[in-house]
Order: structure tokens, then sequence, then C-alpha cells
């Protein structure tokens, strides 16, 4: 009996190992298809050795006009829409966290809600509100909009992180004479850093690569970020510089890359509210 349960576990426990492997596999050969094909003078569709080594096609991409300046590009409207969505997150979330109001529950769905809706049910509106207001083809304007595409699901983010933080530490800080505002940037934001670093990688993540909303919004190609110059490397006639486009790739999600690693020590912290309030 013992070693026929024994056995029954260490099938079950070899089909589990197996069923992960096929998944590691659907995540790691288009990665592996991106590293091979890049140093490939040859590369195609196939994931296979190169060749032969090259560096080529990173010669070929790392210009002004190809790389360079839409990665610029990408790095202002990203940038500076995630600022602005972290900021105007921890602003509408602190009221939602800390005073109870009937509207509270409401205002959430609500919010909830908006994270669900399609950006292409709304960009024809959007689109003809920008030109009206004279938005169209700028960037801040994109950054504008990028911003509150992200914020519905920020809000929601960062309200339940600032939850995690006691109340008591703010009204101790009211009692020496605080204000809310700086109760906030000087107590809750220091102690919920993990569940801002969060709320930062995932706006900057998403706005990274999208492709549809500068795509509708910019007008002008000296403007445009890398998740729309991508789409040159696809040519005319199914024509496809795929070593480039992989080389493209490589250098295109550096930038997601270091931003991960640069708060990664935050994302593996915990709250640091160990002792700090006592029952």
């Amino acid at each position: 009996m013992a070693r026929t349960l024994a056995s029954r576990r260490t099938t079950r426990r070899l089909a589990a190992d197996a069923g992960l492997l096929v998944v590691a596999a659907a995540f790691v050969l288009p990665l592996a298809w991106v590293v091979l094909s890049a140093l490939d003078p040859h590369a195609n569709l196939r994931v296979k050795a190169p060749d032969g080594l090259t560096l080529d096609n990173f010669d070929a991409i790392l210009t002004p006009e190809i790389t360079f300046t839409p990665l610029l590009n990408s790095l202002i409207l990203c940038g500076g829409a995630t600022l602005l969505t972290v900021i105007c997150a921890a602003l509408a979330a602190y009221p939602l966290s800390r005073f109870r109001s009937r509207f509270n529950r409401p205002f959430l769905l609500t919010i909830l809600f908006a994270t669900s809706l399609p950006i292409t049910a709304i960009m024809v509106p959007v689109y003809a509100l920008f030109v009206q207001v004279d938005l169209i083809d700028t960037m801040h304007g994109t950054i504008f909009f990028f911003a509150a595409s992200q914020l519905p699901f920020a809000i929601w983010l960062m309200k339940n992180f600032m939850d995690g933080v006691p109340r008591e530490l703010e009204e101790a800080a009211w009692s020496d004479g605080a204000s809310a505002p700086q109760s906030l940037v000087r107590i809750v934001l220091p102690l919920m850093g993990p569940g801002v670093a969060v709320v930062t990688v995932f706006s900057f993540v998403m706005m990274w690569g999208n492709f549809f909303v500068p795509f509708m919004l910019l007008l002008t190609p000296d403007q445009m970020p890398a998740s729309v110059s991508i789409n040159d490397f696809f040519g005319n006639r199914g024509m496809v510089a795929y070593g480039q486009l992989a080389a493209f790739s490589i250098v295109y999600s550096t930038p997601v890359i270091l931003l991960y690693v640069l708060i990664a020590r935050r994302l593996g912290g915990g709250f640091a509210l160990g002792g700090a309030v006592k029952g």
C-alpha cells in the first residue's frame, strides 16, 4: 500500500515537472530565437545555431534614425507618463484608503470597470477630442493619455498597498504637527516602497510596449517611439530583416530590464513596519 502511494506521488510529480518544462519551453524558445538571430548573419524564423557569430545586425540598427531617437522618445513618453501616473495614483488612493465613505466602493468598482475597457474602443473619441483641443501629434498630449489610461489600475493597486500601512503611524505624525500631505510623503509612501515600485514597473512596462496609442496620436515620424518604429523592420511583400529585428528587440528590451534590476531590491523587500506599532 505504501509503495503504491509513493508510486502515485512520484508519477504525479513527474507529470507536474513535465508540464512545467513544456510551459518553460514555450517561454524560452522565443527568447532563444531573439538572442541567436541577433548574432546570426543569415537569420530566419527557425530557432537554430548561428551560421557564424556576427555583430553586423547591431551595427546596422545602432543609428540615430533607427534606434537612438525612437528610444529617447519612448523614454520621454513612458518615463513622464509613469511619473505622472504614480503621483496621481498616490494622491487618489490616499483618501480612498484613509477615509470611509459610502462612495468609496462604487468609485472603486467604477475604476475596476475602467480597467477592463479595451483601448481600441475609446481611441476614436479620444482622437477627435485631441484634434479639438490641439493635442494631436504632441508628446505632452500622448503622455497625458498614457497616464490617464494606466491610472485606474494604478489607483487600485496603490490603494491596496496603502491599506497595509497602519493608520496609527500617521496619527502619531499628526500629533507632532504634520499635515496629511506631509504624512503621506514622509510616512506612508516610504513604508509602502515595494507597492510604489510595483505600480511604477507595471505602468512603465504597459506603456513601453504600447503600439496603438502613439501610432494614433503621433503623426510626425521624428516623434515616434520604439514601439512604433519597430514596425519598420517588416518590409514589403513579406520581406523581414530578421537579424536586425532581433537585435533591435534586445536593445528595445534593455530599459525595461534595467528598470526592474534597479528596483528589484524594493520589490523583494517587505513593508518596513516591524516594531513600528506596539499593541
